[in-house]
């Protein structure tokens, strides 16, 4: 049965004053009208950096007439309980306003008064009905939107059973929806495992069980039950108990197929610890054919609009299935000859996407774009791409297809400068024609079912950006959205794109961010964040907090090598720092580095071999790879998977190559460390856990050198970022302090040294 919110008679109208005056000066304004950075407004603040409202593109309906659009603030992602990581039983807090955004003319609607946690918003195929999951009074309950008459109704499920917290939620094509529940007694047994693996009493770890034991825990999280849920509330099962997901209904409604997996066992290379499936379900009889035999591939469909068919790419080669029938087709076996007279390298081709009508589909090689006909025949190349264009040119990638199959949307992105924007490839001519291409940075391309209406996110590359409508070609672009206007007030960093060659002589970029009180010519304290590459510039409320104390904020690349990544930092953040001083912009003796997790990481290897830096400070970063392999039990096998084949970058075991873990373990050179260090972390940090960090505050004060570490007790991964209000505000209050108190002391130095 249905039954109607109290507060649900239609959405309620916004409370707050933003609200009521977003609107009407918003679509009158041109897509370049962003407001210059007021140099003369108040700094920006950390009340501020809690504050900022940013949104997320949540679903346009498929007439183009409404947007489903989320709205939170970073504080809306506090207060999370860190030290119930790995509870299968355990829903993180994370709110956010749930609006409706009439692409028209700007209007926002609150779907419900508040903030909410939601997932899984949807629009129903006819574009009448919005629905969503929502984590209220510690359950997951199904809610429906009606365009008709304006009510948010509540789905009443006729079964007693609980809608998983992990649930998709997919549109049935009888109107009703897929949902997946937990079977009876799935929170008590989940729990106790829980509960046994955190606090014993005693806790016993059988390496000749097949599962780490904290897998095992993980894995009782992925069961749930498939049900069909009708508009009237009545359930259905699908499938058994199992893990289950990648659901695709058919047009006709005949058809349901699911991807499901079965751990086998814990692996420490490769992928091979899991067994996938694919399966198709009659609807109506709830029979089921075996379409891909279990194995350890794990399938990737590609799926045609009918939700009959379906395309994958392996080896180099294109195959397309049908559900009904019993062999996939090659569409490419016979094309795949030489990329070039000079490269005897075979093509290999790569799904894209499929054409509206299902007909065509478009490819990707070393040549370029094709598009083959989805029964067979020779891929025709739409777009040639040379190998100075695939190295050099733009960025490419599709963001839509015309109804009518005439133009293929590509958003596009140069690599050497800011230039970002939306073009258009006309199949038939192999033409690429920019609609628009600027320095703004753009995101979220999202075109209607019928070709109507764009809907994109655009901003000047420093304010927050905000959501645009636009017709057919990007014709009539209008402002839908001004989230922030306070922000018009504050005097915000401006960014700029800096390019300069590493110690290797490859050239490498890095994003500026100038002090608010910045006058050419004077040298100003530099702050550089770390981690590994960055190019595009947008709004960062850390940047701004740095260029708020009259600071350059700089965030440079570097180039990571397997096997010794611990060189990249020095070749190239020093680089970058050293162009800027060069430059004349830079205070060559007031410089400050930091960075989070692995760029803390980065921050504590660097400082080994550096004095340069005035002050340091270790965002929940390790400091010692040896033993942060046996840390973070939440997650089972990620550390040894991140030394010997992921984003640590060591290449070999411990046991190979024991030397590299020496060399990449900075606790065992912290008698160089000559750089004042700040280590912060977060007691219930299932990443890197703060253990790792006090290594290195135990090392120093071993050393007698200067080291300050603050362990925030209810905050996880980001340390006080990831705590509470009280948290973030000390948090950034003492990285301030830090930085401002030895960029003093190193000025205070140099006059001193000067004979001042």
């Amino acid at each position: 049965m249905l039954r109607t919110f109290d507060e649900g008679r239609e959405p309620a109208r916004a409370g707050r004053a933003w609200i009521s005056t977003v609107v009407a000066a918003a679509v009158a304004v041109c897509i370049h009208a962003v407001p210059a950075l007021a140099q003369d407004g108040r700094p920006f603040t950390i009340d501020d950096a809690l504050s900022v409202r940013t949104h997320a593109l949540e679903g346009l309906s498929p007439n183009g007439r409404w947007a489903a659009v989320t709205v939170r603030t970073h504080e809306d992602r506090l207060n999370v309980d860190h030290f119930r990581f790995g509870d299968p039983t355990y829903v993180a807090p994370s709110r956010e306003e749930l609006l409706l955004l009439d692409t028209g003319s700007g209007e926002l609607t609150p779907l419900i008064e508040g903030r909410v946690q939601v997932g899984g918003v949807s629009w129903s195929p006819d574009g009448d009905r919005l629905a969503w999951l929502r984590w209220d009074d510690e359950a997951q309950h199904l809610e429906v939107w009606s365009a008709s008459d304006g009510r948010v109704r509540r789905v009443a499920l006729d079964d007693g059973r609980s809608i998983a917290s992990n649930s998709d939620l997919e549109w049935a094509p009888d109107g009703g929806w897929l949902v997946q529940l937990r079977a009876p007694g799935w929170a008590e047994t989940s729990r106790a495992a829980y509960v046994e693996m955190s606090e014993g009493p005693i806790v016993v770890h059988d390496g000749s069980e097949p599962f780490l034991d904290w897998e095992r825990v993980r894995n009782l999280g992925d069961l749930s039950i498939p049900v069909h849920v009708t508009p009237d509330g009545e359930v259905r099962d699908l499938l058994p108990e199992g893990e289950w997901g990648g659901f695709t209904f058919s047009d006709d409604g005949a058809v349901l197929t699911a991807v499901g997996t079965r751990p086998l066992e814990t692996v420490y290379e490769g992928n091979d610890g899991t067994e996938w499936r694919m399966l198709r379900v009659d609807f109506a009889t709830l029979d089921t054919l075996q379409l891909v035999e279990p194995s350890t591939d794990r399938p990737r469909p590609t799926w045609a609009p009918d939700g009959r068919r379906w395309a994958w790419a392996d080896d180099g080669d294109v195959f397309v299935r049908s559900v009904d029938g019993d062999a996939a087709d090659n569409l490419t076996e016979d094309h795949r000859e030489p990329v070039s007279a000079t490269d005897t390298t075979r093509i290999r081709y790569a799904v894209q996407r499929w054409s509206p009508d299902g007909r065509r589909l478009l490819l990707s090689s070393q040549r370029g774009w094709h598009l083959v006909d989805a029964t067979g025949g020779t891929p025709e190349l739409i777009y040639a791409l040379d190998d100075e264009a695939r190295e050099n040119g733009p960025r490419m990638n599709v963001a839509g297809w015309s109804p009518d199959g005439d133009e293929i949307y590509v958003a596009t992105s140069e690599r050497d400068r800011w230039h970002r924007g939306l073009a258009v490839l006309d199949p038939e001519a192999g033409t690429l024609q920019t609609l628009r291409a600027d320095e703004n940075l753009y995101s979220s391309w999202t075109l209607s079912d019928d070709g109507s209406t764009w809907v994109f996110r655009m901003s000047d590359g420093d304010r927050p950006d905000e959501l645009y409508a636009a017709g057919p070609g990007l014709s009539e672009v209008r402002r839908l959205t001004d989230l922030n206007p306070w922000l018009n007030e504050v005097a915000l960093t401006r960014s700029e794109l800096v390019a300069y060659l590493d110690v290797d002589g490859e050239k490498q970029y890095g994003i500026l961010y100038y002090p608010i009180d910045y006058r050419e010519g004077e040298r100003y304290p530099l702050v550089a964040e770390v981690y590994e590459e960055f190019f595009d510039n947008g709004f960062n409320h850390r940047m701004n907090l740095v260029a708020s104390q009259g600071w350059f904020g700089f965030r440079p690349s570097v180039d990571l090598e397997e096997g010794f990544p611990g060189e990249a930092w020095m070749k190239g953040v020093t680089t970058g720092i050293n162009t800027l001083i060069d430059r004349g912009m830079v205070d060559g003796e007031r410089l400050g580095i930091h960075g989070t997790s692995y760029g803390g990481y980065a921050v504590n290897l660097l400082v080994t071999q550096t004095d340069r830096f005035a002050a340091a400070i270790n965002i929940s970063g390790k400091v010692n790879i040896i033993s942060f392999l046996g840390d973070s039990e939440k997650i089972t096998t990620r550390n040894y998977r991140a030394a010997e084949s992921g984003q640590d970058r060591i290449g070999a075991t411990l046991w190979e190559q024991p030397q590299k873990y020496l060399a990449h373990t900075a606790v065992l050179y912290a008698d160089r460390i000559e750089t004042p260090l700040l280590l912060l972390s977060g007691e219930g940090d299932w990443n890197v856990p703060a253990t790792n960090q006090r290594e290195m505050y135990y090392a120093l004060r071993r050393l007698e050198k200067e080291v300050v570490w603050v362990n925030y007790m209810r905050a996880g991964h980001g340390a006080g970022r990831a705590g509470t209000v009280e948290d973030f505000h000390d948090h950034w209050t003492r990285i301030l302090a830090w930085y401002r108190d030895h960029f003093d002391e190193a000025a205070a130095r140099v006059t001193e040294e000067a004979g001042g």
